[in-house]
């Protein structure tokens, strides 16, 4: 349907709305006429994509000098795939109504030409103009069915790839792209042997990066390989020297195994300025079809074609992660908008992006820099055309930018807190500066020495009381260590390192001098852990800790006019603009419109025999709670027909109560009705469970997955239709609370936004159990029971801080119940959602085209979404 919302020809591409779906659009058409920020919560599976694609690219069209590009933020590659699925469907929805408008404008005006031609004395009788007119009327009738035909959600018009149509994609030559890493665009059959994304990044360098050109050209100068384009290393043997500085025979011999340059490369660099991309929406395999027909590489084409498009596609770190940035986003103008996907999780994201640590592993300078006297005989040149570089400036010479497909070598550090000045002259010569990082690793050595040491223990320091002692120790100088990352970066430029992973633990060490150095004045927004073991290993390390989560995102509010933060799980949505330190102009939560209730929350709180169940750390190994917890997954599954999805707090906790369900002969007995299915920390594992899982319920065998909250699962997976007619949310999903880092982080929420130790906990562990059980339910004619099963969420601090789309099928009948009582209300809702589908109820909560215009014109009377402040 097309309609006018506030002034906006809305192209959407159905024939029927939800009211959410048209209070969301509204939302976010204020959001960008304020040219603010907004935080909207919608209901799980009621087209939330959809809404933000059609309201945002027809608000482009309509704007055309206003509004910049729509930059969509996901969190995995198959939730990018989707978006651009659905791209699709809208901007071929749009061309085709722009094309039947056009066909319609031609018809009028040529039964205006029509009209004004004598019938007589002319050569024109009436018969012909009545024979023309006719011919219009029937064109004119045949023109809603053609519009009928891309109606729904998946028509002929969803068309991945370039546009067909005579004026592009959706009818105004539109370009959408998507970018991921080298690993999911690559289609270069050596580089795609390397098993890991480390692999081919490296094998991809080796091929791409400038020296490796210059020295192939070299090469075919001489006559050495002409003509030859050969295949990208396997694995790179360290020599005698374990990663040290390169022998000119050396490099030459390793480039002989590297291969020379890619095939694919050469294309796009020699095609140049011609290697611009047709009007279309390309997802991943259609950029890699049109690259491989063109002889272009996707990647690098499309790190080109960014500029060109409208809309764009990738992951969270292209606009958070300061590294990649860097690279990408930062010539997005700032007319752009910003939109954060499933951002239920941001704050975390933001930190997780800031964040950077440092062990024993890392503090091995002297064996990376082994063979530097060996290499500076035959670096020499390059190294003194380096120092005169420096000497006349970073800036000016433009090194203190990584080169674009050198990702690896950017820094932590956000673009507003670089030094622009000449590096110092103390670390200007390749010797001066292995020494200086020497001093660091050595101090940073006897520091974790005296906290594995028997007096030793855990240590938390601010980075000024850290930098404080660490000029103290080492008579080192605060302004060198702020170029440490830099000059590094440098340096590995300089000497054509063609690995850089064999310098990663060098590299996070220059990188954790330069954040502790940049970020130790003013406010403390890191804190440094130093523990005996770290990560489960017995190693000590050292941890920079972000502990402001708006350091990251930050720079996007101020440098873009809209950022949109949506998910189906934000609440409670108040807390947001306290961690992100900025201010919405809207802040809404809306409710989902059914004909039916298709979704049933439960919370049990006693099993069978009464006894209160709970994950408490003081109950969770109590007998009595784990066996009624094995009861009420017996009796569940016995009675739930299809795939069950079951929810644990940790990997330890699942692990424990299982092997204590197999002792009780529980398993056993789960296995009368289901077939079991455990997700594990291996990612390969994870994925074989997962597809023998959906094998299950595809054969009626029917099967339980058990997994764990905050885990991939939890995150990335639906389980709709049969595949999770139950989901199981077994206690409450909090941190661990003992966690060093955790209590640095509620310790500065308390004292810099006044933010309640367990306020954040319970905001924190009600959005990722919102997020578990929101697995289940994908649609309006899918249906699902949520099930909480833990004492605690009877508590109101507790439940009420789960979504509103939620809470308004929570009624007090399905609270504090037995394990008993529960299954008998399962019984009565799966017999009820057993029936067909009443098609005539299901249109009551569609609206037409006709009502929309209706709320539009008569909006003061229109239902308003929910504005939490």
């Amino acid at each position: 349907m097309k309609f006018n919302l506030d002034g906006l020809d809305v192209y959407f591409p159905y024939d029927r709305i939800y009211l959410e779906q048209f209070e969301y659009m509204r939302s976010l058409k204020q959001t960008l006429d304020a040219g603010g920020h907004c935080l909207l919560e919608m209901p799980t599976g009621t087209g939330k994509t959809v809404c933000l694609l059609s309201l945002i690219t027809s608000y482009q069209m309509a704007n055309p000098n206003d509004c910049g590009k729509l930059v969509y933020c996901t969190r995995t590659v198959p939730e990018m795939n989707s978006v651009m699925e659905e791209l699709g469907v809208v901007l071929g929805y749009r061309a085709e109504m722009l094309r039947l408008e056009r066909e319609s404008t031609a018809t009028a005006e040529a039964a205006m030409i029509v009209s004004d031609v004598p019938t007589s004395g002319d050569g024109i009788d009436a018969t012909t103009s009545n024979d023309a007119t006719q011919q219009q009327q029937q064109r004119q009738r045949r023109q809603p069915k053609k519009r009928k035909r891309v109606y729904g959600p998946k028509t002929k018009t969803n068309k991945l790839g370039p546009s067909t149509d005579e004026c592009g994609a959706g009818g105004n030559g539109a370009l959408a792209l998507c970018l991921s890493s080298r690993r999911n665009m690559c289609i270069h059959e050596g580089v795609l042997r390397e098993s890991d994304r480390e692999g081919v990044d490296a094998a991809c360098r080796s091929m791409t990066a400038p020296w490796a050109l210059e020295r192939a050209k070299k090469m075919r100068e001489r006559g050495q390989g002409a003509g030859r384009q050969q295949q990208p290393p396997q694995q790179q043997q360290q020599s005698s020297s374990s990663g040290g500085v390169q022998s000119d025979q050396q490099q030459q011999q390793q480039q002989q195994s590297f291969g020379g340059t890619c095939t694919y490369f050469d294309g796009f660099r020699e095609a140049g300025e011609a290697t611009s991309m047709p009007s279309g929406v390309y997802d991943l395999e259609e950029l890699k079809k049109w690259g491989s027909a063109k002889g272009w590489c996707p990647y690098y084409l499309t790190r080109q074609a960014i500029n060109h498009a409208s809309v764009l596609v990738f992951n969270y770190q292209y606009m958070l992660d300061p590294k990649v940035a860097k690279m990408v986003s930062k010539e997005l103008e700032s007319e752009s908008v910003i939109v954060f996907d499933e951002a239920h999780n941001i704050d975390s994201v933001c930190i997780e992006a800031a964040v950077e640590g440092s062990g024993t592993r890392h503090a091995e300078p002297g064996e990376a820099f082994g063979g530097d006297q060996q290499g500076k005989a035959s670096d020499g040149a390059r190294l003194q055309a380096e120092y005169q570089s420096l000497v006349n400036g970073l800036v000016d010479q433009g090194l203190l930018d990584a080169h674009p497909n050198e990702v690896g070598l950017a820094s932590n550090i956000l673009s507003p807190d670089v030094v622009a000045e000449s590096v110092p002259g103390n670390i200007r010569r390749a010797e001066h500066f292995v020494a200086f990082m020497k001093k660091i690793v050595e101090h940073l050595k006897a520091r974790l020495r005296t906290v594995s040491g028997p007096t030793g223990g855990v240590t938390s320091e601010t980075p000024l009381a850290f930098l404080h002692r660490m000029i103290t120790t080492t008579s080192l100088e605060a302004k060198p260590l702020k170029f440490a990352h830099s000059r590094l970066s440098s340096l590995l430029r300089t000497l054509q390192v063609p690995n850089l992973d064999d310098f990663n633990a060098l590299t996070d060490v220059a990188d954790f001098a330069s954040l502790v150095a940049t970020y130790s004045e003013g406010l403390p927004r890191f804190a440094i852990i130093m523990e005996a073991a770290v990560g489960g290993t017995p190693n000590p390390g050292i941890q920079l800790a972000c502990l402001d989560s708006s350091l990251a995102i930050a720079p996007l509010f101020k440098r873009f006019g809209s950022v949109i933060i949506t998910s189906g799980t934000l609440s409670p949505i108040d807390l947001y603009p306290k961690l992100l330190q900025f201010e919405p102009c809207i802040s809404a939560s809306f409710n989902m419109s059914t004909f039916r209730p298709c979704i049933h929350p439960l919370v049990i709180t006693r099993g069978s025999d009464q006894l209160p169940v709970s994950t408490k750390f003081n109950d969770r190994g109590d007998m009595g709670v784990v066996r009624n917890y094995g009861t009420m997954m017996v009796e569940l599954c016995s009675t739930i027909p299809d795939g069950v999805v079951a929810f644990f707090t940790s990997y330890s906790y699942m692990e424990s109560i299982v092997s204590e369900w197999d002792g009780m002969g529980i398993m056993r007995q789960l296995t009368k009705s289901k077939l079991v299915f455990i997700e594990t920390k291996d990612v390969v594992e994870t994925t074989m469970a997962l597809d023998n899982f959906r094998r299950a319920c595809d054969s009626g065998r029917g099967a339980v997955f058990l997994s764990v909250a905050r885990g991939k699962v939890s995150e990335g997976i639906n389980f709709d239709r049969h595949y999770g007619r139950a989901v199981i949310m077994f206690g409450v999903p909090f941190q661990y609370t003992l966690s060093h880092i955790l209590r640095a982080r509620l310790e500065y929420l308390q004292t810099q936004y006044q933010i309640r130790e367990q306020d954040f906990l319970n905001f924190d562990a009600l959005r990722q159990a919102s997020q578990c059980v929101g697995r289940v339910i994908r649609s309006k004619i899918d249906y699902g029971l949520m099930i909480f099963a833990d004492a605690r969420y009877n508590r109101h601090d507790k439940r009420s801080k789960l979504p509103k789309w939620i809470l308004q099928f929570l009624g007090d009948g399905q609270l504090n119940l037995s394990t008993d009582t529960a299954i008998g209300q399962v019984k009565h809702f799966l017999r009820i959602m057993a029936q067909p589908v009443d098609q005539e109820s299901l249109k009551q909560v569609l609206l037409t085209v006709e009502e929309v215009r209706g709320m539009v014109r008569c909006e003061d009377d229109a239902p308003a979404a929910t504005v939490v402040s």
